[in-house]
């Protein structure tokens, strides 16, 4: 027994200490250029080299807004979708164990008790024999040496798998936090769209009230009432329509939140939204690295480089032990007594696979070709992260000019609208010049909450594609 016992634990050890069959892991080259694009569209990208990098800023940091950060916090403690991904870990945590038990053997305990009855022909006189034993044995069965790294390659492979669910987890969480930013700013513009709509009717109620007043004296025509009624009409059209819009607005941040979100919480205007705004691209090799969803790309590949491993080892003997001790005794008092039956067995089982109908070769096939899958799904994920970065850059360099210009265009048809408006009333011009103008004061106005909304969401968007947080 002590000789078994010592050849076992030679060969566990050597076991543990042995290599896979799985090739060796080289992370594929990265698909795209060295650098960002450059151009007129990008040129606030190379102006800003020595912020900090988006991965290295928190969320917390980045949304410096109070009420933004709250719903946040909301959303990341009651989001269900990310429940399912933390779920979802927790299962692949689990799988990772019990694939990395299978490493050492199983020992059990097992108690069984027996009773037959016997019949026999002894001297030409038929006698029955009843006959009972009780049987208890410690010891491990189907224990499978790892000689040539089956198990350990199906050890790595699930080790990648969950690490794979993590950097899922992480992109969800980035993902959600960008998401709820994204509505509460949308939620933001279309509030700010509603109060500049009820300013506008305020403001053209009174004018329809002076002209009708100077329409009933003879001062102004009957095509001036009609027309600053079309205004009235206009923006009830457009306070309508916002307010349906922030209705929606607030039930999206609802459903992302996981729960209803405080009216104290909501926002009252984007002008009230702060955020980080110096954030540098870096490099893209460095860069795209970092991202969860190219990590994650990465392990899946790993995993599957892993499986080549236990796909080879199938080719080769598989080594299966079991080994018992126990005692025996016809009472079950007296099992652990001296004086009990007692015994073990040692069963090593070799299996050489010598013809399988090509079964063992398609399988190596397979794990080749889905490596190859995931080699070429790591390489698009990373050039779906960089068009998506050059995308934000392109945008980031162009918005700001866009605002500026949009401040000047409002700044101008506002004045543009008094200047008319003051003709009106002196009556120098008819009423339809002021109509113009302040159609296209509003519109201004309108545009600039859009860029506004556009240019903070760009920086939302760009937190995200640059593995912010």
């Amino acid at each position: 027994m002590n000789k078994y016992m010592f050849l076992l634990l030679v060969g566990i050890v050597a076991v543990m200490g042995g290599c896979t069959l799985a090739p060796k892991y080289v992370r594929p080259q990265a698909p795209v250029p060295a650098a960002w694009p450059t151009g007129a569209a990008y040129k606030a990208v190379t102006a800003n080299t020595n912020g900090p990098a988006a991965a290295d800023i928190s969320w917390r940091k980045f949304f410096t807004n109070d009420r933004l950060q709250k719903v946040i916090e909301l959303a990341l403690a009651n989001n269900r979708d990310l429940r399912v991904a933390a779920s979802t870990i927790e299962k692949t945590r689990a799988v990772y164990s019990i694939q990395r038990a299978d490493l050492l053997p199983t020992v059990d305990v097992v108690g069984y008790g027996t009773k037959q009855l016997v019949y026999a022909t002894i001297a030409n006189v038929d006698e029955s024999v009843k006959v009972k034993y009780y049987t208890v044995k410690v010891g491990f069965s189907s224990y499978e040496l790892d000689f040539f790294g089956r198990i350990r390659s199906l050890k790595a492979r699930a080790l990648e798998q969950y690490l794979a669910t993590e950097q899922a987890r992480r992109s969800m969480q980035i993902s959600l936090v960008s998401e709820i930013a994204g509505a509460y700013l949308n939620l933001a513009a279309d509030r700010e769209r509603l109060r500049l709509a009820q300013d506008t009717l305020d403001s053209q109620e009174s004018t329809y009230e002076l002209i009708l007043l100077r329409f009933e004296i003879g001062d102004s025509s009957e095509l001036d009432l009609c027309q600053a009624q079309t205004r009235v009409d206009a923006a009830c059209v457009d306070i309508a329509k916002y307010t349906g819009l922030t209705a929606l607005d607030e039930n999206a941040l609802n459903l992302l939140a996981g729960t209803p979100v405080p009216e104290e919480l909501l926002p009252r205007e984007l002008g009230t939204i702060t955020m980080l705004k110096d954030i540098s691209a870096g490099i893209p090799s460095t860069v795209l690295q970092r991202r969860p969803d190219i990590l994650q790309a990465e392990s899946q590949l790993k995993a599957a480089n892993a499986n080549i491993g236990a796909a080879r080892a199938a080719f080769f003997p598989s080594i299966i032990l079991t080994s018992f001790y126990g005692t025996m005794d016809d009472q079950l008092s007296g099992l652990f007594k001296s004086g009990s039956s007692q015994g073990w067995s040692f069963t090593p089982q070799i299996t050489l696979p010598i013809f399988d109908t090509g079964r063992n070769i398609a399988g190596l096939d397979a794990a080749k070709a889905d490596r190859d899958i995931y080699v070429a799904q790591y390489e698009k994920a990373i050039q779906t992260a960089f068009r998506e970065v050059a995308d934000a850059l392109a945008q980031r360099g162009t918005l700001l000019d866009q605002m500026e210009a949009q401040k000047s265009l409002v700044e101008s048809t506002a004045a543009s609208y008094r200047l008319s408006d003051t003709r009106y009333r002196n009556g120098n011009d008819g009423y339809l010049a002021v109509l113009d103008s302040q159609r296209s004061l509003y519109g201004a106005q309108q545009e600039l909450i859009a860029i506004r909304l556009a240019r903070l969401a760009n920086l939302v968007t760009l937190y995200k594609v640059l593995g912010g947080g």
